[in-house]
């Protein structure tokens, strides 16, 4: 369900902003505001950073080899992680580059000068519904947590990536249209810089944040708290586990689950019992996590550690 709900909201966001991106650069080329240039950039950069998002995912279901056994599932962050570098160099430094020479320089909008404003708000229409759309297929998984939670704990990076995305866009016009606006009524191209400076700063933050939550999801993030409850529930559930003596958990992509658990076992089990309550419990992790693909049990017998008394403890120290 994520990665297709996240492949609607990534095919959406990309048609608009292609649309976007060509309106925007013929109303710079018309009127020549620089606030105008810069989300034509960043509608680029957006409509590139969707096509890496898709080559990603398809990347991504490419089959296990020696080489790589676990399979190419993390493949999705690497390529999230590229669209926060490329959201940051393109869009973010390229904004704040125009609007320090904006300022410098500043010049009025003189010609076509109803041109920007109407584009700006049919972009902020096709931005709604790229930006809807993305919102409804999170919600097909966000469940009861809120916005922020979900960015920061989803394991599929496509929709918090297009929502961040989508946020920043329909932030980042009504930035463009108060600078152009009032350049327009000022006649003060100084307002149009400002504009674009807000432009860059916007696109550098939601990049930064971006960038942060890829890399957790780069080096390896374990199972949710609510999936870890499930797993550990399913363990004890069965004949044959006294206890879980560790269990560590790792995402291997969004929807790929790797789980290696030590548990205790009766020490006069026998071997062939032993094997049985193994993969049972290998069957009962699958069905209460289905995205546990990949796990490993190891049968141990428990050995509860004696506290030291003091006297011990300070007998141990001294020596």
């Amino acid at each position: 369900m994520s990665a297709e709900g996240g492949t609607r909201a990534i095919i959406a966001a990309l048609s608009a902003n292609l649309g976007i991106a060509v309106t925007k650069f013929v109303a710079w080329a018309l009127t020549g505001s620089s606030s105008m240039l810069a989300e034509a950039i960043h509608s680029v950069a957006d409509s590139g950073n969707q096509l890496l998002l898709l080559i990603g995912g398809r990347r991504s279901q490419r089959r296990a080899t020696p080489e790589h056994p676990f399979g190419y599932g993390r493949e999705r962050y690497v390529y999230a992680f590229i669209v926060s570098i490329v959201l940051f160099s393109v869009g973010g430094l390229f904004a704040l580059y125009e609007a320090y020479h904006k300022i410098q320089h500043p010049e009025p909008i003189d010609s076509w000068q109803w041109v920007p404003v109407v584009v700006l708000l049919i972009a902020i229409g096709l931005e709604g519904y790229s930006f809807m759309t993305a919102v409804k297929e999170s919600n097909h998984i966000r469940g009861k947590v809120t916005w922020v939670r979900f960015v920061r704990r989803a394991k599929a990076p496509e929709l918090p990536v297009v929502l961040l995305e989508d946020t920043g866009a329909l932030i980042g016009l009504v930035f463009a249209l108060f600078g152009v606006v009032l350049t327009l009524i000022t006649d003060n191209g100084v307002w149009d810089g400002i504009g674009t400076a807000a432009i860059g700063l916007l696109l550098v933050a939601i990049a930064v944040i971006l960038a942060i939550e890829t890399k957790s999801l780069l080096i390896g993030e374990a199972a949710t708290p609510e999936d870890l409850k499930k797993i550990e529930k399913a363990i004890l559930a069965g004949d044959g586990v006294e206890r879980i003596i560790h269990m560590k958990t790792l995402h291997l992509g969004p929807e790929e689950l790797l789980v290696a658990v030590k548990i205790a076992v009766p020490r006069a089990e026998r071997a062939d019992d032993l094997s049985q309550h193994i993969d049972e419990t290998e069957v009962r992790i699958r069905e209460a996590v289905p995205i546990a693909r990949v796990i490993y049990i190891e049968p141990d017998i428990y050995r509860e550690r004696k506290t030291p008394t003091t006297t011990e403890g300070a007998s141990a120290a001294a020596g």
